[in-house]
């Protein structure tokens, strides 16, 4: 059961140092690059991971969860829900702790598999929304 309790949002909040955005885009007016600087402006290592550019708004972008070489706190996900399989793959593979599907990207199954392997998941809530509420 993906995680909705607020305390439990804001402790993974607090904790996470290194944030990956999945699908993360320079292009204007997509939410992914938004928010990757947001959290960048937060403190948060912010790690962008899109095999289609080389960096997003100056943050080196990597092809994948593998090639950043860090530890991941959370795997933030812009990808449509029927992308998500493989992500979840990767989040458990590299280590990740949480596994944060964005606002409207809802796959329970996907969830499931990442709760059963240990991850935390937290789906269809945007960390941008949730940072703002939670962390003053």
């Amino acid at each position: 059961m993906p995680i909705e309790d607020e305390k439990t949002i804001e402790k993974i909040l607090r904790d996470a140092k290194t944030i990956a955005v999945v699908g993360a885009s320079p292009k204007p007016g997509r939410d992914s690059g938004t928010i990757a600087r947001f959290l960048a402006g937060r403190g948060y290592t912010v790690l962008p991971v899109n095999p289609a550019y080389q960096d997003v708004f100056g943050m080196k972008c990597y092809p994948d969860l593998a090639s950043t070489g860090a530890k991941i706190d959370i795997v933030d996900v812009f990808r449509r829900p029927d992308e998500i399989d493989p992500i979840i793959d990767e989040a458990i593979a590299v280590g990740a702790s949480t596994v944060w599907l964005q606002l409207g990207v809802v796959n329970e199954e996907a969830a499931k598999r990442a709760e059963e392997a240990g991850l935390n998941v937290i789906m269809d809530l945007c960390i941008a929304v949730e940072h703002r509420r939670l962390i003053r």
